[in-house]
């Protein structure tokens, strides 16, 4: 008689309610049988954070401030989940017994600190917060393996890679080809400077939070996704290609040292990605859209406009520099894109003010984490001075 496997995993999401952490939970409406949501942390996103309250029944929960936790211990009292708050909410989420995986979906480097609770914690990383191994890929990478913790990639190309590679030996991978849809301005004429927010969040085939969709528009994202798989799957810069691929079907390739190229393919869809790393090893059927072979036009591939969309370039130099210079780099893009969301800065002056915090900062080696987040906050400020004084 044949025995049933069952696996059963208990789920913490840092970022509930952002793109990935709805979409995430979507999935585990896909397996209730195998998934149980076990913490939740949120931002502002109240009402959102209610509902799922209500739906998952996790043991813990965090928000951004104590006006917030307040309303919701008002909702749901003593006999709902405990409930904190801040940074010292989401590091308690992060290590909460009984979760087995904690996906991490926090926007930027917020997500670092919880990360590295989680992973002592002994929790495996569901990562799809890139700019956590950007800022400190060294110390997460040796603290994961010091702990036996599992990073296990969620970005469509990441995951791709990591698809590629089961199976392959010492010594047989020649090179990783990171694809990029090139963002909405691929075709847009030269002159960028009237780009509008709108404009900028208007992606043409992904559906992302506000940051990483202006990351795909300068091309930063494919930058902090090289550096993040130089850490992932342990191979140098020069290892490591992007190719501009519109269609977003090939999500990314692996080139092996006899010239065969493995690639991976599906729809544009992050749930694929997300439901690979909570249910690895195994591979479940799931409903979800597949691909029309016969629908399909054409999958074309092209270099990206460095010219045009120079933050890619930067992000290979800061990566090839190393210590806290990716940290810094990450630091100050997350402050341009959100001036420039905000309406205070433009589009174009996105790069300027990350090259100007990269060029005067001197670089720390082997930083440990209280370097990097010293790091992080000053590019900071320096980034925010610099777009008052270009405003000015």
């Amino acid at each position: 008689m044949s025995v049933r496997c069952v696996f059963i995993k208990g789920i913490s999401i840092l970022g509930s309610t952002g793109s990935i952490g709805r979409q995430a939970l979507d999935v585990v409406d896909l397996f209730p049988e195998h998934f149980f949501i076990v913490g939740l942390a949120a931002g502002k996103n109240i009402e959102v954070l209610k509902e799922q309250i209500k739906k998952y029944r996790p043991r813990i929960v965090s928000v951004s401030d104590d006006c917030d936790a307040a309303t919701l211990y008002d909702e749901f009292g003593p006999k709902g989940p405990q409930i904190l708050w801040g940074e010292e909410g989401m590091r308690a989420v992060a290590a909460c017994s009984g979760a087995d995986t904690v996906l991490t979906a926090v926007t930027g480097t917020a997500g670092l600190v919880p990360t590295v609770e989680a992973i002592r914690a002994g929790k495996n990383i569901a990562l799809a917060n890139k700019e956590t191994l950007v800022a400190a890929g060294a110390l997460v990478t040796s603290l994961a393996s010091g702990h036996n913790v599992q990073i296990l990639p969620v970005d469509s190309e990441h995951s791709a890679i990591w698809q590629c590679l089961r199976g392959s030996g010492p010594g047989e991978v020649n090179r990783i080809i990171l694809t990029a849809s090139g963002g909405p301005f691929r075709k847009q004429p030269r002159d960028l400077a009237n780009v509008t927010v709108a404009m900028t969040l208007s992606h043409p085939n992904w559906n992302m939070g506000k940051k990483i969709t202006v990351d795909s528009a300068t091309l930063m994202n494919k930058g902090l996704e090289v550096i993040e798989a130089r850490w992932l799957f342990g191979l140098d810069y020069d290892r490591i290609g992007v190719v501009v691929h519109p269609q977003s079907i090939v999500h990314s390739m692996v080139e092996y040292t006899d010239g065969s190229v493995l690639a991976q393919m599906g729809i544009p869809d992050m749930r694929l990605p997300i439901q690979y790393a909570l249910t690895y090893p195994r591979r479940h059927f799931s409903n979800m859209p597949r691909l029309d072979w016969l629908g399909m036009m054409e999958l074309t591939f092209e270099p990206p406009d460095t010219d045009r969309f120079p933050m890619l370039d930067l992000a290979y130099r800061a990566g090839r520099r190393g210590g806290t210079l990716p940290a810094v780099m990450n630091a100050a893009n997350e402050v341009a894109v959100d001036l420039f969301l905000e309406g205070k800065t433009a589009f174009a002056s996105i790069h300027p003010i990350v090259e100007e915090v990269v060029g005067r900062h001197s670089v720390i080696e082997n930083p440990g984490l209280d370097d990097i987040l010293e790091c992080d906050r000053e590019a900071r400020n320096l980034a925010r001075g610099l777009a008052a004084n270009a405003k000015g």
